[in-house]
């Protein structure tokens, strides 16, 4: 199985709010402790490592049990990303991006430096990294993260800082996104200096998401746009303001499940839509949840059957069939929620690797294991401290 599976199935991988600067990092943790406590290092790896943020550190979890397993005290506010191996997060810090070996809970001082560290994008053999505050974008090989230190990279620069992103795809094209601190309008193909393709009818571009057969996508504020053998495609919204910000693919599908803001005058829109986008048909389908519910940007998650998931503010799990965007079922997970004014803060996240799906529940302190066929929540952990971010290491079988 490919990265491209996972790469996108986390609430911070394509990760990020309805401003530009809910991606920022905002975090002031260049001096803090990196002591951990629990575990020794000489203990058996943790099995399939989960990763939560708490405001002061990070819970390492056994992803099976649930078993808090490690405690690293840390200061600031964290984000964190799959790295791209089955071992290895990525902890965003003020001071770029920091390796936490997960699978043996010790949080390295190795960092792949940034001004802004932005966006983590996984994929096949290169994880690529995004400095929003010089335009930089660093690779890597994700395998070699295990070979202690830092692994070798290389290093691409776009044209103007922007909060951006950037994918390689199998055959060596790099995808990066173009824009400067103000405004971005759209997205490049680069094959070593050379650009093969752009698109600038992307505006506000953020995000990205691998479907079948490695098409990605970017959205935009008037939809998305697609690339795929060597070209772009653009896929309008259906409404005139259509803001796709976050997106999720799966590897064996062809639709990409996408939010959907449609009010371009609400100073905070709490959305009660989302979007499908067809990859063959290149359309774009816009499906309701249920009456009165809506979600935020730590809500989305794909299934192992490629479901579309949405975590509703009715506390329930909204299983979406992708290809037709029929209610499969609804899972009551945790009580009713609000979404934070400042995406910063605590509220529910859906983190989702082979069949497992995870959610957080901040009101109860609570991480719980959902089982989508029986539509039962089967393992649960109360935490010391409130969780916030939830991401982890992809697996074996990515």
């Amino acid at each position: 199985m490919s990265h491209s599976r996972w790469m996108y199935r986390v609430g911070a991988v394509t990760f990020a709010a309805a401003a530009l600067t809910a991606c920022s990092t905002g975090s002031d943790n260049a001096s803090s402790p990196a002591t951990s406590t629990g575990t020794s290092q000489s203990a058996a790896p943790i099995v399939e490592p989960l990763v939560t943020t708490y405001d002061g550190g990070l819970y390492v979890l056994d992803g099976r049990t649930l078993e808090v397993k490690k405690d690293i005290p840390l200061g600031g506010f964290l984000r964190v990303n799959p790295a791209g191996d089955d071992a290895h997060v990525l902890v965003t810090t003020s001071a770029g991006f920091r390796i936490l070996d997960a699978a043996s809970g010790r949080l390295t001082e190795d960092t792949f430096p940034a001004v802004d560290a932005g966006h983590v994008t996984p994929h096949g053999e290169n994880t690529v990294l995004f400095d929003d505050g010089t335009g930089e974008i660093t690779a890597f090989d994700p395998h070699d993260l295990g070979k202690g230190g830092l692994p070798p990279t290389r290093t691409f620069t776009t044209p103007e800082p922007h909060h951006g992103v950037a994918v390689i795809l199998s055959d060596g094209t790099l995808l990066e996104t173009r824009g400067n601190p103000d405004t971005r309008t759209g997205a490049v193909a680069l094959q070593g200096d050379r650009e093969i393709a752009g698109n600038r009818d992307c505006p506000g571009v953020h995000g990205e998401a691998v479907a079948a057969d490695e098409v990605v996508i970017l959205g935009c504020e008037n939809g998305v746009i697609t690339f795929a053998d060597g070209r772009f495609t653009k896929i309008a919204s259906p409404t005139p303001y259509g803001r796709v910000g976050n997106t999720r693919g799966h590897q064996d599908s062809p639709v990409v499940l996408g939010d959907m803001k449609i009010d371009a005058d609400a100073e905070h829109e709490r959305p009660e839509q989302f979007a499908l986008i067809d990859t063959v048909t290149d359309q774009m389908k816009i499906v309701r949840l249920p009456a009165g519910v809506s979600y935020w940007f730590r809500s989305l998650g794909r299934g192992p059957q490629a479901e579309a998931l949405i975590m509703g503010t009715d506390g329930k799990l909204h299983v979406f069939d992708p290809a037709t965007g029929d209610l499969v079922k609804s899972i009551a997970v945790t009580g009713p929620w609000t979404e934070p004014d400042d995406w910063q803060q605590p509220g529910p996240a859906v983190f989702t690797r082979g069949d497992a799906v995870y959610v957080s529940d901040p009101g109860t302190k609570q991480i719980h294991l959902v089982d989508l066929a029986g539509g039962t929540v089967t393992e649960s952990v109360t935490l010391e401290q409130t969780p916030n971010e939830l991401s982890g290491v992809l697996g074996h079988d990515h």
